[in-house]
């Protein structure tokens, strides 16, 4: 890996901001680490059970977008099933926080989730990123560029792949999803089901569960994301999509084989941005000064300089933005960012998608370039991508299936 140079101006910037937050956890306590431990409980000896999670002959990952462990707690009155999951669950040997991949968002964290590998290994560093080859912004979720092979971009074999046919793998999601290039990119290998509501989403997790002795499935729970993104999570919509969550991982429970592990987590929490917090940066040109592309989450935006731009430039840029939001905002390098583990290791290939100069959100801010995005961008409540406590947790909680009385009478 070629590590990106710190001008010592640059590392006196940094020094004179409150402290970065820690690094994610991966290797230890990481969205990367839950498919990767499940493996290993059904008995794939190529993969390490980092997480300490218990024994099964089945299991199950619901992941719950935008469900930060905060939010959780926080609510915990809208969600009585899972507040009860979580409490006796308290002696478990597994950790019960886990950190979303930096940035915290869906396309970076569902990458970890589907290679067990951190960021600067799978290449999706962000919402979008730009792409060095074809000097363009590409988005890496929902609107993929034509000219980009989501297999190039991501090669890392994924957990579903290295287990071929050993253990039977289902995705479980919309129907939209089953060949997009998303999902080819972080989740591909295995069977897809398609299901539009989330009652048939838990029935074919059950059915895909019942239908193999062992069986590693994934079920993804876009709901949440979704009312947060509209409406806030401080919002009744938010809410209602908790209690039909906590409604969903009860039924779940109770229709899954008794022999199931079923874990409960989410690819990053969620903050809400008050409408006057939402600052296009692009009539400062200040912010700009020496920026040849923009990119990111409006929290965690990445700037690129111009190609052969110098420290000096870079340092320029850096004290531009530490002078306008400073108080609100960490103003990082590159190099910064990858010394500070925030991406992990990170290979040759990946270190020019990020960007030369990112900005961090540390209040409930958000920023965007208006130049290149809809202003229909900025009315979005809720919002995610830095590293703030309540982006980066998120649950992992282990529910037990519910003993009924079929099952009895088959002992």
């Amino acid at each position: 890996m070629t590590t990106p140079t710190q001008a010592p101006a640059e590392v006196k910037l940094l020094a004179a901001q409150p402290p970065l937050p820690p690094a994610p956890a991966y290797g230890s306590a990481s969205i990367a680490e839950v498919l990767s431990s499940a493996a290993a409980v059904l008995g794939d000896g190529s993969f390490e059970n980092v997480l300490n999670l218990p024994p099964a002959k089945r299991v199950c990952v619901v992941l719950a977008d935008g469900l930060g462990k905060s939010l959780l707690k926080q609510r915990g009155a809208h969600a009585p099933f899972l507040r009860g999951v979580l409490a006796a669950d308290a002696g478990g040997k597994h950790p019960r926080t886990l950190h979303a991949a930096f940035p915290s968002t869906t396309a970076t964290s569902l990458s970890s989730l589907g290679t067990g590998t951190a960021p600067g290994r799978h290449g999706m560093v962000g919402y979008d990123v730009l792409d060095p080859g074809q000097d363009k912004v590409v988005n890496l979720l929902g609107n993929w560029d034509p000219g980009v092979d989501p297999l190039r971009w991501q090669p890392v074999a994924t957990v579903f792949e290295r287990l071929g046919d050993t253990v039977p793998c289902t995705t479980v999601s919309l129907p939209q999803f089953a060949t997009s290039a998303m999902t080819r990119a972080a989740l591909r290998g295995g069977e897809f089901r398609a299901a539009t509501s989330t009652h048939a989403r838990v029935e074919q997790a059950a059915q895909a569960l019942a239908a193999s002795p062992r069986a590693l499935v994934y079920l993804y729970w876009s709901e949440l994301d979704k009312a947060g993104h509209a409406h806030g999570a401080d919002s009744p919509q938010w809410e209602r999509q908790l209690e039909e969550l906590d409604a969903g991982m009860k039924r779940l429970a109770a229709q899954a084989p008794a022999d199931t592990l079923i874990l409960l987590t989410a690819d990053h929490g969620m903050v809400d941005v008050p409408r006057s917090a939402r600052v296009d940066y692009s009539t400062f040109p200040e912010l700009l000064a020496g920026v040849r592309h923009t990119a990111g989450e409006p929290r965690m935006v990445q700037l690129y300089l111009e190609p052969g731009s110098g420290p000096q430039s870079r340092e320029a840029l850096m004290q531009a933005w530490l002078e306008r939001f400073g108080k609100k905002a960490w103003v990082v390098t590159r190099a910064q960012a990858i010394d500070a583990g925030y991406f992990g290791q990170v290979e040759d290939d990946v270190v020019g998608r990020i960007g030369d100069v990112l900005i961090l959100a540390r209040e409930a801010i958000a920023f965007y370039d208006l130049r290149r995005v809809r202003a229909q961008a900025m009315e979005v409540t809720g919002q995610h991508g830095s590293i703030t406590k309540a982006e980066r947790e998120v649950p992992l909680l282990r529910i037990p299936t519910t003993p009924r009385a079929g099952r009895a009478r088959r002992r």
